[in-house]
């Protein structure tokens, strides 16, 4: 029959009780499973950054936890073969090994941050004998405007790309922070008002994959989200081609209709693009948007902007 002291069973009913709560948060996780389910070229890289993180850890917190189970097991109030040591304060040895355990661990991950957040630079040009597609992100209140300078076409909260092509996304925002985020394809990264950010995509198959913000600005951010539908290169240049001369012109006075804050936005595309627009936007020429409601200010019309 084993024995156990008071502490013992405190102990291992704390740890029981500390696994089945992340027993829990993992069957919750597995509700979305994007980030492990990449579909590009840096989302797979940044899964292969994650799991060797969690390899490294628990090569260190499984043995600590059977080390733990061990000795309270070996160490009950019955077992007589126990040879205990009341007066025992230090051994040299045990700590080398408590300290280098710890330090190998941080060297370790440190070395795989280190070497990620280089090879992943989200300004970093994607290694491809494909020259890329050039997009301009604006993120507004609150929904998100595409706009495909070298077709002269725009989108709203539908991003239409080519697989197995990079993607050379320059985003910018409208109010105030912003973050884009596609979770199957890779790294997020902020949109800021006067400022732009570079970052670097690649959907390797065709399908649809959802993007969304990822950085709370208000009221309606629990609904700006969009799709990116990757197609085939045939499939893209007929749709380039058929939104190309077809439906309303962006320019300044359309994307000051943008700016009014809407929620719920249904996809819808532009046939033109005015020149340089993005560039102005960035350049703050054009107004920045009103930005998330104070509780002084009006209430939010839940409305679409006139297009």
């Amino acid at each position: 029959m084993i024995i156990l002291t008071h502490r013992q069973m405190s102990f291992i009913a704390r740890l029981m009780r500390a696994t089945r709560l992340a027993g829990v948060l993992l069957l919750l996780e597995g509700c979305d499973a994007a980030l492990l389910s990449p579909a590009g070229l840096v989302g797979k890289a940044e899964r292969t950054i994650l799991l060797d993180s969690v390899a490294i850890m628990l090569a260190i917190v499984i043995p600590t936890i059977l080390a733990t189970l061990a000795i309270a097991w070996w160490f009950r109030a019955s077992n007589a073969r126990a040879h205990r040591l009341p007066t025992w304060s230090y051994s040299g040895r045990i700590e080398l090994i408590i300290w280098s355990i710890p330090a190998l661990v941080v060297l370790f991950l440190g070395g795989i941050a280190w070497t990620g957040s280089h090879e992943l630079d989200p300004a970093q040009p994607l290694v491809s004998t494909t020259p890329p597609l050039e997009l301009e992100v604006v993120s507004l209140d609150w929904k998100w405007l595409f706009i495909y300078p070298q077709q002269g076409i725009a989108s709203v909260n539908r991003l239409v790309v080519p697989a197995a092509v990079p993607l050379h996304l320059r985003i910018t925002s409208a109010s105030v922070f912003n973050v884009f985020f596609v979770p199957r394809l890779g790294s997020e990264i902020y949109s800021m008002n006067g400022m732009t950010t570079q970052l670097n995509l690649q959907a390797d198959q065709p399908g649809v994959y959802p993007g969304l913000s990822a950085h709370f600005s208000g009221d309606g951010f629990s609904d700006m989200s969009f799709d990116v539908h990757a197609v085939t290169t045939e499939q893209f240049a007929q749709w380039s081609s058929s939104t190309r001369g077809t439906g309303q012109t962006l320019d300044d006075e359309a994307y000051r209709g943008l700016l009014q804050q809407s929620r719920n936005v249904q996809p819808y595309t532009y046939g033109s693009v005015q020149p340089g627009l993005f560039t102005r936007i960035t350049r703050q020429d054009l107004p920045p948007g009103d930005g998330p409601q104070t509780a002084q200010s009006r209430p939010i019309e839940s409305t679409q902007p006139v297009h």
